[in-house]
């Protein structure tokens, strides 16, 4: 939402946002670069807890009230559901919401996962428009969960401002690998994301056992973030025979990094990205990590085969297929050519599919289109 805010010429924005959990990282710099000042509603959190959520949807009914908005856009799956009831209860005349990815496999068990859908079948019948942000996730939406008919869902990719990924990469490069102590022979893979369940680091850390015994070639691995599994991470790594750091300059075969703001430093550092989780929405690391020229190796959930290039910019395989995965990395890791041929097309495809002029073009004609249908002329 901060190029949207920053860039939508024919509206008047306002930016509304919670307070962070425990693990989780802030893009504040992101809007202050921008200019923006969001309007923080600190009761508005991650986990459920009625009291506070009760109070941030009555905060968010007094500011639709002040500033009257003709259109309320919302994001993220608990502020989507009280923006959208505070937005319902105040007769906003349109109403939005993008899922920029859903809770309705691999998160909670059977139960939970019913009660989640059952309440977006509700939010969604009362939306305008459901966004998805991609045609993978539009099909899931719609045929697999039943949250809403086709009709009513409008697929608009996200948007960034992705140059910084694709500039000064040799001397961000150099500066990422004199950190961490790596020479010019050690291939540096890395994920990048929060240490959490729907991740499925331990895939990851199987598959880097496995490369370790297949392969002669030295490696490491960085994770890049933070959350609730890095402890269980920690000990899956010593259970599999591997050493970890936290932000040193060794030799460990995984490094611990935790949340880095200047991600495209990161990228340019390292050689292949990784992605091993049991469900996405678009994730931004393998968009970010086209823009920096470097091959991926991910399984394939959620619309991720809609922003790569299948065995062109990213190997793909079954969330289950250990073997594949590996396979894929020691491929890249051993051939050098491989991973320069597949670097050579990321950023051709990302520039223009994922930038943030075509997210605005994008999102402004469907709000003057909604508005339209709801008798509003602009």
């Amino acid at each position: 939402m901060a190029y949207l805010t920053r860039y939508l010429e024919n509206f008047e924005t306002k930016l509304i946002g919670g307070s962070l959990d425990d693990g989780e990282d802030s893009s504040d710099y992101i809007l202050t670069n921008l200019g923006i000042t969001p309007t923080i509603v600190p009761e508005m959190k991650r986990d459920i807890n009625f009291k506070e959520d009760y109070a941030a949807y009555l905060k968010i009914r007094e500011i639709i009230r002040e500033f009257k908005p003709h259109v309320v856009h919302t994001h993220a799956s608990k502020p989507g559901a009280i923006g959208r009831l505070a937005a319902f209860h105040e007769r906003v005349p349109v109403v939005l919401h993008t899922f920029h990815g859903h809770v309705f496999h691999s998160y909670f068990g059977k139960g939970k996962t019913l009660f989640y859908k059952t309440v977006e079948r509700y939010l969604a019948a009362r939306s305008t428009r459901v966004i998805a942000i991609s045609e993978g996730q539009a099909r899931e939406l719609s045929e697999d969960h039943k949250i809403c008919k086709s009709h009513k869902i409008a697929v608009v990719p996200l948007g960034f401002d992705l140059t910084r990924f694709h500039e000064n990469t040799l001397e961000k490069r150099i500066a990422f690998r004199h950190t961490y102590g790596l020479d010019d022979q050690t291939i540096a893979i890395c994920i990048v994301g929060r240490l959490v369940p729907i991740k499925n680091h331990g895939f990851l850390i199987e598959a880097i056992k496995k490369l370790k015994e297949q392969t002669n070639i030295p490696f490491r691995l960085f994770i890049v973030g933070d959350g609730e599994e890095r402890t269980g991470i920690e000990n899956l790594i010593t259970a599999s025979g591997l050493s970890f750091s936290w932000n040193a300059v060794n030799t460990a075969d995984v490094t611990f990094t935790s949340w880095i703001k200047e991600v495209d430093e990161v990228y340019a550092g390292c050689d292949i990205v990784t992605l091993c989780s049991l469900n996405e929405g678009t994730p931004v690391s393998l968009i970010e990590a086209q823009a920096a020229g470097l091959p991926i190796v991910s399984t394939q959930v959620g619309g991720i085969q809609n922003i790569v290039l299948e065995n062109e910019t990213a190997f793909l395989t079954s969330a289950a297929d250990l073997m594949a995965f590996t396979g894929h990395l020691r491929s890249l890791v051993e051939k050098e050519n491989l991973r320069q041929k597949m670097a050579g097309k990321g950023w051709e495809f990302v520039k223009e599919k994922f930038h943030f002029t075509r997210l605005v073009k994008d999102m402004d004609s469907l709000y003057h289109q909604l508005l339209r249908e709801k008798g509003f002329n602009f």
